[in-house]
């Protein structure tokens, strides 16, 4: 179990990519009620542990083990709310600082017996999507997010212009294309990637224009 600090930011920053927003420092900071310095070294640290990436002037992005981490509590977070509206009750708008009491407390084998318990929802009681507890997150993401060694197929190339599309293609990375990024330097340094077993080195300003979908069983 991850410490309940890295849970809320890694919650934190998962419900800012749902809603499309970026994990600047300044939005963690206000959403986690803690001070903008406290916020970098805590992403300085997750980046370490390969949670996120983390670049002061591009905010946080979850890795797939992050997102997978962040995916976990939010199905904890969700689950729980859903029990407090339906089995006591509770108002729907009374629910969300209840449940992060809760969360944190329960073990994986009470939150699975929960969620069977409770018929397996789809949605809490505010219509947010309840994660199914499946250990791999297959949904698209970033070629960024993802962790090194893990294969991925790209399924989306974005380019902004001709000669931005033209780079890309030269590299390999076009819809089909099977991925690995093999090492990640630190400080927001160069990505090495096997791209249909072709070598090459970028910048990491290249990953945000790849969208990735993983190759797990």
């Amino acid at each position: 179990m991850i410490s309940e600090s890295v849970a809320d930011y890694l919650t934190e920053i998962l419900r800012l990519e749902e809603a499309g927003e970026p994990a600047s420092t300044s939005e963690l900071a206000t959403r986690l009620q803690v001070a903008r310095p406290s916020v970098s070294g805590m992403l300085r640290r997750l980046a370490d542990d390969g949670l996120v990436t983390y670049a002061p002037d591009q905010g946080a992005h979850l890795t797939a083990r992050g997102r997978r981490r962040a995916r976990a509590m939010l199905r904890r977070h969700r689950l729980v709310e859903t029990f407090l509206v339906n089995a006591l009750a509770m108002p729907p708008e009374q629910v969300h600082a209840e449940a992060h009491r809760w969360e944190h407390a329960l073990s994986d084998d009470a939150v699975d017996r929960l969620d069977r318990w409770l018929g397996n929802p789809a949605a809490d009681p505010h219509g947010t999507p309840i994660p199914d507890g499946q250990a791999a997150d297959r949904a698209h993401a970033g070629l960024g997010a993802l962790d090194v060694g893990t294969p991925a197929r790209v399924s989306r190339v974005a380019s902004r212009d001709a000669d931005h599309a033209a780079y890309l293609a030269s590299l390999g990375l076009r819809r089909g294309a099977t991925v690995t990024i093999t090492e990640r330097r630190p400080f927001a340094g160069p990505v090495t990637l096997d791209v249909d077993g072709r070598r090459c080195v970028v910048g990491p300003e290249v990953t945000e224009y790849v969208t990735i979908h993983e190759e797990r069983p």
